[in-house]
């Protein structure tokens, strides 16, 4: 699984970008909120996409050894969004709750911006 871990390593440093870039924003801009729910969403979607490569590695491995694993995580990833909007609704203030959903929503922006990419890389070589 090398490629599964080059992969996530780029996404991650994608993701990190953004994440600088938001925190930017949060610092010089008056539209705090929103940047702090992009902060929160984008965070938890990095979150997920590790513990997803993580159970991913768990499961392919496993699956050479010839053992079973029960599941990929799926309750987890669902309940850290909901924990993000629960955050996000309890502190309206402070966390724009579309703006969460938007960052939650950053991986997968991420990952499919950069199949892409690499398909056109790939085709012109």
């Amino acid at each position: 699984m090398p490629e599964l871990q080059q992969l996530f390593y780029r996404h991650c440093k994608y993701i990190y970008y953004i994440l600088s870039i938001y925190v930017l924003g949060w610092g010089f801009t008056s539209y705090k909120s929103i940047f702090m729910g992009l902060i929160l969403g984008t965070s938890v979607s990095l979150f997920n996409h590790w513990y997803l490569v993580r159970k991913t590695t768990i499961f392919g491995e496993a699956f050479t050894s010839g053992k079973k694993v029960r599941s990929l995580g799926t309750l987890v990833r669902m309940a850290t969004v909901i924990l993000a909007v629960y955050i996000a609704g309890k502190y309206p203030d402070t966390f724009h709750l579309v703006s969460v959903i938007i960052g939650v929503m950053t991986a997968y922006a991420v990952i499919m911006i950069d199949f892409a990419l690499q398909q056109i890389f790939k085709s012109h070589e």
